[in-house]
């Protein structure tokens, strides 16, 4: 769990005083530039044509060219006709990039479009428009502060443009950072109080004010900025924020949201701001136009009703709350559906033998990461068995050993399988149920989960969520108490939010960012190590999250050798080059899979008829800060990259980024800081050491790696003979049952035998910590681990040597002795003797030990094991381990009678395998050989007709068919009479 630190001293909430600040008006030197852009841009524009027109006049012929034509002699005024036809060319080229780049200057909304095969003449053509825009820019700032400009722009930016241009204010300042300000905050106060008293004079007419100021080239104003050239500190924008709340501006909208300033507004401003951009009406400043006194006029009025006279001293409470819930910020969920069952703690951290701790802390990537393992773990076994891939026949799965044991006993204590069903199983309810009131998803930003209960934060409004979520803190919060998200089941509903992926933790809460929401790029500055582990970690849980369906992540600069976690998920690009053409050439695609779908958004789509289709998200996680020309196209496609389901997180080592909507930072400690969105959390990362040791667990578990020899420790063995009889027997193939030592007496019985149970499936060892989070899934004191351990060690006793049958090494692994022994241990050494051992050249040895080996055999691991126990056999692999063992037995058992014609004893051992390993081709395929090799044809009929039964609607394998289809020519008639 993560711990509160004290802000650093570079985010101390006190307050700096108010530095003097450069001038911010144009130079004359400004103003020469701008009037010779000018002047070239006539040129180009209008002077080319007119020389075009009256030197050379009509350049193409004046009759359809003929074959005779073509062959004609090329003269000097032919050379100049087709010279100036590409002139023209190259003029209407010019011409529209001049357009383009005008008309998004002028918008100030989005990127200018691309001129094709115009790169060199849209890049002159802005620069030149961008230098024009200075002669008003600096026209204007002949007048103290507030220009003229942005009174022709008023009116023109919607707010969703807005929204994708700006940083979308949606984190809000946490509760620590709220109560350790609360001071400074008064401190300020106060003094502005004793500024008042000391000029009883200034009255409201003095008040300053600021006019947003258009966008110059790519560069919004943002009340972080004004606030930093003003106040002295970007983190006082939240004063400006509350003086002009909800106040009407000139062009008859309200400021509601911190970040969505327009051009044209007017703010109030503290009493304390200082520079030449601020106007103090109404005598301070008698060059400003009667228009703008009068809209500064009508906006103080507004001040005394909104705003209670608009007084930063008024406004600057200390802020009592959790959280600031003006600004619709992704704030700390503050309210709860109910009140919570306490759970017990977590468990001690104690000496970490040396464990990943940022692996241990990261439940839901762990999670993920573990479920991915299991599930290679699995293929590879069931492949290796049906083709003896490097001889394991799918009974011995490489051991992990040094970092990579270390990393999966990490995952081992850290994953929470259960969080991540239920937080699948809240999303795809919340989905199904809007779809069921035929109503769209809304937009979420982030979800936190926080004590069990889930809260997702929405862009906006979106009406009352359907039962059983409830609204939260505000309008903006829909919450889903842990109680109620458990009532849900399966559903079939498409994964709503697959971009959801965790960045860090804040107190209890564990923040998940929607990369696939975000109207822009998330820039992450810092040291390219700290980047790296931020970006290793996105990228695995992105890779394994199991509340996604289909999804594809790019990683461009970084993690090539990650992609062995998922190869289906996880791509890797060579550079920026190849991920520019790759995502402009699907932005095109999908903006026409939209339109003809009809939809506006794949958010919309998702739910309908083409989900699981085409509606799947890109993730592109770029490590390596692009140059500024790559970084421009990058922030053009982002643009538009939440409607198309795109999302792009690009590293930058100057913390500045084109196109970037929200800025993050990562710290050498370790911290995720992002002053803009109000963030401070302990970032989730995993490190470079951590990555190699997870790609490690990954490959080897494919069936296709070769082992390097000697790598891989000896199975475990036993001695089968009379001599070797175990001290403690546990018979776990069927009923579990301990012979040998008696029963333990009350309550911890249950546990002991579990605690049995492990450690006999790993006989490499156990972990004391990877064990304590089996037993107890929701957490233990380390002095309620340490008495079940010393318990559990007295009750196995001691061999009669005196060494005690339960030892714990220095790495912190518990190790059972060679007299505690299974009988899946058992079944083990008789199958290695019979295949590898004696058996493989005695006959006689081979028959009895398969004879004994199947004789073990009692029903499926642990039969009766208790409900409610033994949840991390979730993560193991022997439940598919043990039916292979069981099927090879079988199968070399009945090879055994075959030899000899004994057809009965054949079907009699393949039937009795059966019964634990039900659904193994291999099983069926050989009892069919051997019901035809003893004769019996309707009996081999009655064996077709019963697997047809029992393969329904999926049909019989292709090999089963060709099997019975030698066998049995006339299976199928035969098969439909019995159906």
């Amino acid at each position: 769990m993560a711990r509160r630190t004290p802000q650093s001293s570079t985010r101390s909430t006190r307050q700096p005083q108010p530095q003097p600040l450069p001038r911010t008006r144009r130079t004359f030197g400004d103003f020469a530039k701008a009037v010779l852009a000018f002047l070239a841009l006539a040129v180009l524009v209008v002077g080319v044509p007119l020389a075009l027109a009256s030197v050379i006049g009509w350049p193409l012929p004046d009759e359809v060219p003929s074959l005779d034509m073509l062959q004609q002699e090329i003269t000097v005024d032919t050379f100049l006709n087709v010279l100036a036809v590409v002139v023209w060319f190259a003029w209407a080229q010019f011409t529209a990039c001049v357009l383009v780049e005008v008309k998004a200057a002028l918008s100030g909304v989005g990127l200018p479009s691309r001129v094709p095969g115009a790169g060199p003449s849209q890049a002159l053509a802005r620069q030149l428009v961008a230098a024009v825009l200075l002669l008003g820019a600096t026209a204007a700032s002949f007048s103290p502060g507030l220009g003229q400009l942005g009174q022709q722009l008023e009116g023109h930016q919607q707010p969703a443009a807005a929204a994708a241009q700006q940083t979308p204010g949606l984190f809000g300042q946490d509760r620590a950072a709220a109560q350790s300000a609360a001071s400074a905050v008064a401190e300020q106060a106060g003094a502005q109080a004793e500024q008042a008293a000391a000029k009883p004079s200034a009255a409201k007419g003095d008040t300053k004010y600021y006019r947003i100021q258009p966008p110059e080239g790519r560069h919004h104003d943002s009340l972080w900025e004004i606030s930093e050239r003003h106040l002295g500190d970007g983190r006082r924008y939240h004063e400006i924020y509350q003086l002009n709340k909800d106040r009407v501006q000139p062009d008859g909208s309200r400021l509601s949201e911190a970040s969505l300033i327009r051009p044209g507004w007017i703010m109030e401003m503290p009493a304390d701001a200082t520079g030449g951009e601020l106007v103090e009406m109404p005598d301070e400043a008698p060059k400003v136009s009667e228009e703008l006194r009068e809209q500064i006029a009508d906006y103080a009025k507004s001040g005394d009703t909104a705003t209670g006279g608009g007084s930063a001293a008024q406004e600057q409470k200390p802020d009592t709350g959790a959280t600031d819930r003006d600004t619709q910020q992704i704030s700390i969920p503050t309210e709860r559906p109910a009140e919570q069952p306490q759970v017990a703690a977590p468990a001690a951290e104690g000496f970490s033998f040396g464990l990943p701790e940022a692996l241990i802390t990261a439940p839901l990537l762990a999670a993920g990461l573990l479920g991915a393992l299991g599930r290679r773990r699995r293929a590879a076994l069931w492949q290796s068995a049906m083709s003896a891939v490097g001889g394991r026949r799918g009974m011995e799965p490489p051991v992990p050993a040094g970092s990579a044991a270390d990393v999966q006993d990490a995952l081992l204590i850290g994953a929470d399988p259960e969080g991540v069903r239920l937080l699948d199983r809240s999303l795809r309810g919340l989905a199904a149920s809007l779809a069921d009131e035929s109503r769209p998803l809304p937009t979420v930003y982030a979800a936190w989960l926080s004590d069990g209960d889930l809260h997702l934060q929405l862009a906006q409004p979106a009406g009352e969520p359907p039962a059983p979520w409830q609204t939260g803190q505000d309008e903006t919060f829909w919450m889903l108490a842990r109680a109620d998200g458990e009532r849900y089941g399966d559903s079939e509903a498409a994964a709503p939010f697959p971009g959801l992926v965790s960045l860090g933790t804040l107190d209890d809460s564990r923040l998940l960012l929607n990369l696939e929401a975000v109207p822009g790029i998330v820039s992450l500055s810092g040291a390219a190590a700290d980047r790296d582990a931020v970006f290793a970690s996105v990228a695995a849980e992105l890779a394994t999250s199991g509340w996604s369906d289909r999804m594809t992540v790019t990683l461009v600069g970084f993690g090539e050798e990650l992609t062995a976690i998922a190869p289906s998920r996880l791509r890797h690009l060579d550079g920026v080059p190849a991920l520019l053409e790759t995502m402009e050439a699907e932005t095109r695609q999908r903006r026409g899979a939209l339109g003809t779908a009809g939809h506006d958004s794949v958010l919309t789509g998702r739910t309908g008829p083409a989900q699981h289709t085409r509606w799947a998200p890109h993730l592109v996680l770029l490590a390596a800060e692009p140059t500024a020309e790559e970084a421009t196209r990058l922030a053009e496609l982002a643009a538009d990259a939440p409607r198309l389901g795109f999302g792009y997180f690009i590293g930058t080592e100057s913390g500045e980024l084109p196109g970037a909507a929200w800025e993050m930072e990562i710290t050498p400690e370790g911290r995720l800081l992002a002053p803009l969105l109000g963030l401070e959390l302990d970032a989730q990362r995993v490190e470079a050491a951590e990555q190699r040791a997870l790609v490690d667990l990954f490959t080897t578990a494919d069936p296709d790696h070769e082992p390097e020899p000697g790598a891989a420790p000896p199975p475990f063995l036993v001695d089968v003979t009379e001599q070797g009889r175990p001290a403690v027997y546990a018979r776990m193939v069927g009923p579990y049952e301990i012979i040998g030592i008696d029963a333990p007496e009350g309550s911890r019985s249950l546990l002991l035998h579990e605690a049995l149970a492990q450690l006999l499936l790993h006989r490499e060892g156990v972990h004391v910590r990877v064990l304590a989070s089996a037993l107890w899934p929701r957490g233990v004191t380390e002095d309620v681990r340490d008495a079940l351990v010393d318990r559990l060690r007295d009750w196995l006793g001691a061999d009669e040597d005196g060494t005690p049958r339960l030892t714990t090494d220095e790495a912190g692994r518990l190790h059972l002795a060679k007299s505690v022994v299974s009988d899946l241990d058992v079944l083990r050494s008789l199958y290695h003797e019979a295949t590898q051992g004696r058996g493989a050249t005695d006959r006689a040895v081979r028959g009895r030990a398969l004879t004994d080996a199947l004789g073990l055999v009692r029903g499926p691991l642990l039969a009766d094991r208790p409900e409610g126990r033994y949840g991390w056999l979730s993560h193991e692999i022997v439940d598919a381990q043990l039916p292979l063992l069981v099927a090879d037995i079988g199968l070399a058992l009945s090879a055994f009678h075959l030899e000899k014609e004994r057809a009965g004893k054949a079907i009699e051992a393949l039937e009795r395998a059966l019964s634990t390993a039900p659904d193994d081709e291999r099983l069926w395929n050989e009892l069919l050989r051997a019901t035809h090799a003893s004769g019996d044809t309707e009996a081999l009929a009655r064996r077709a007709a019963d697997l047809v039964t029992r393969s329904g609607a999926r049909g019989l394998p292709p090999r089963t068919e060709a099997l019975l289809d030698e066998l049995l020519p006339a299976w199928r008639d035969t098969a439909s009479a019995a159906g």
